[in-house]
């Protein structure tokens, strides 16, 4: 841990202080952009995984809710915190739901194969012993049959015309042109990459230049998240640009992989 930024080893510091003081904690592991050495204060997400030794019970996940909502009340930072709960019990069950922290929200679901990938590759062992002995392994199978299932169920639908206004937002952008080459790559050869090898990678696709730059500029520049200066037309131009982008690039990928067709619906054209 001494490695990482001041204010974040901060902060790992004080939510495991907290959360020891509801469960029982077995290890705590970060994956994600800290794993990958990837990270950008305040830009990325802190993703975490606590393994307890006991069921979470209602009245324990209250308590961890509760330990979050303070932890944002008085350190920023915290809002970028992430953390699945896995009972020690249940490491072996990787389709079982977890109670997990995102987003400001408490709900479930499953340590995923990216995030047990990550966490085999170069997991940060912020306490406890290492992931590798204690979570099941992922095949090269388990993991592109999951990203394709995700590419699939949920980023297809998100790139739909009826979805055109999320595609506004910095977040929409960054995260679906991103999550798109990324996922290219591992499909591709297995392997995981960063966010910024994916600009690199969606430079080498053909991506519409002025966005790739865009994205480059909020996650590694000296500007803000969220720049507010840019005009409502830019913004109108980009995610059109991006939106097409990436369902084009969607609908090839999943054809490769004769999970779906490869004609693009008829709101599509790779944007430039």
């Amino acid at each position: 841990m001494n490695d990482l930024p001041g204010e974040v080893r901060s902060l790992l510091t004080r939510f495991t202080s907290d959360i020891e003081a509801v469960v029982p904690l077995v290890a705590l592991w970060a994956h994600g952009s800290l794993a990958l050495g990837d990270y950008q204060v305040e830009r990325s997400d802190l993703d975490l995984v606590a393994l307890v030794g006991t069921e979470l019970a209602d009245g324990r996940q209250e308590e961890l809710r509760a330990v979050h909502r303070r932890l944002i009340d008085d350190v920023p930072l915290a809002r970028t915190l992430h953390c699945a709960y896995l009972p020690r019990g249940d490491t072996s069950d990787a389709a079982r739901a977890h109670p997990t922290w995102a987003m400001d929200e408490w709900f479930e679901r499953p340590v995923t194969p990216v995030s047990r990938r990550e966490l085999a590759l170069g997991a940060v062992v912020l306490r406890g012993p290492s992931p590798v002995d204690l979570l099941p392994g992922v095949s090269d199978r388990e993991l592109t049959e999951f990203i394709g299932g995700e590419l699939e169920d949920y980023w297809l639908p998100v790139t739909a015309e009826a979805k055109a206004d999320l595609w506004l937002q910095d977040i929409w952008v960054d995260l679906g042109m991103l999550t798109f080459a990324r996922a290219s790559v591992t499909l591709r050869s297995g392997r995981l990459i960063t966010k910024r090898e994916a600009l690199d990678e969606l430079r080498s696709l053909g991506a519409p230049t002025a966005v790739v730059e865009d994205i480059h500029r909020r996650r590694y520049g000296t500007d803000g998240l969220e720049d507010t200066s840019v005009s409502g037309d830019w913004r109108a131009r980009r995610a059109l640009r991006a939106r097409e982008f990436v369902r084009t690039g969607i609908t090839g990928l999943l054809a490769r992989r004769g999970r779906r067709s490869a004609t693009p619906s008829s709101d599509t054209g790779l944007a430039r």
